[in-house]
């Protein structure tokens, strides 16, 4: 699998609960749609195991066939729509994308 991954912390004037809220419910609707999109794991984080972790909310990991199906989806209609709703928010965001490699399954 090839993975966007995305570290999102909310919007300074949105309490933790409603972003979660809005992450899975109204913004998950147009994620879903992602042409290529093969798997969605999203973690709400309650809790930073080191003070320079703290501060954010939550982790998505987006999978895809390849690097090309990413980009593929990185240039559809359906992921312009998430980004629009997103639009300015003010939160804060890093997105990095790369190769799946299963280290452990129990």
């Amino acid at each position: 699998m090839y993975n966007l991954v995305l570290l999102a912390a909310r919007p300074p004037e949105w309490t933790h609960e409603r972003f979660i809220d809005w992450w899975r419910g109204d913004h998950a609707e147009l994620t879903r749609r992602l042409p290529g999109l093969r798997a969605w794991r999203h973690t709400a984080i309650d809790q930073a195991l080191e003070q320079r972790s703290e501060g954010w909310d939550g982790l998505s990991v987006l999978s895809f066939d390849s690097p090309e199906a990413l980009r593929k989806a990185l240039a559809s209609k359906e992921w312009a729509a998430a980004v629009a709703q997103v639009g300015d928010m003010k939160g804060r965001r890093i997105a990095v994308m790369g190769q799946e490699a299963e280290m452990f399954t129990g």
